[in-house]
């Protein structure tokens, strides 16, 4: 990174903590989404091409990253700090067992896949990566990592006796 980007960087910030609070409406998770845009747009400073202007890219990468944050949060569920709540923790044994069970069930299940089908469920379904995301990790287009991923979540819920 030379240093005429990170002084466009650093002086583009304001703006892109505006744009981050318009599509967050939470201070933090602008806060968030401001950092994740920096550090992508640090990381991917030599693909840029110089000739276009900063601004809308950094934008594009700030909405990418808004556009993940958002899909990975639908798929996660609710987020509760048991800390904060811990009336919530589960104390009902036989609820544990069953969790437990299903979870060496699935690892079974899951070390019987394809490796290209496990692969691509740990990426997507363990460690949160977008499609896109694991598209880059494995080098493949993206409509092959999704159709790679229906197959995956076939081949489990058949496995698992689910479907």
């Amino acid at each position: 990174m030379d240093a005429a980007f990170g002084d466009a960087l650093v002086r583009l910030l304001p703006n892109l903590r505006r744009y981050a609070l318009s599509l967050a409406r939470r201070p933090d998770l602008a806060e968030d989404l401001v950092q994740i845009t920096v550090e992508r747009a640090i990381a991917h400073a030599g693909t840029r091409d110089p000739a276009q202007r900063l601004e809308p890219w950094l934008f594009r990468i700030l909405r990418n990253a808004f556009i993940d944050m958002t899909r990975r949060q639908r798929s996660e569920g609710t987020r509760v700090d048991v800390t904060e709540n811990p009336d919530i923790l589960s104390t009902d044994g036989t609820a544990v067992t069953e969790a437990r069970l299903m979870l060496q069930a699935t690892q079974a299940a899951m070390a019987r896949l394809p490796p290209d089908q496990a692969e691509i469920l740990t990426l997507v379904c363990i460690e949160g990566l977008s499609y896109a995301e694991a598209a880059e990790v494995l080098g493949l287009p993206k409509g092959t990592v999704m159709s790679r991923l229906s197959r995956a979540r076939l081949a489990l819920a058949e496995a698992l006796g689910i479907k």
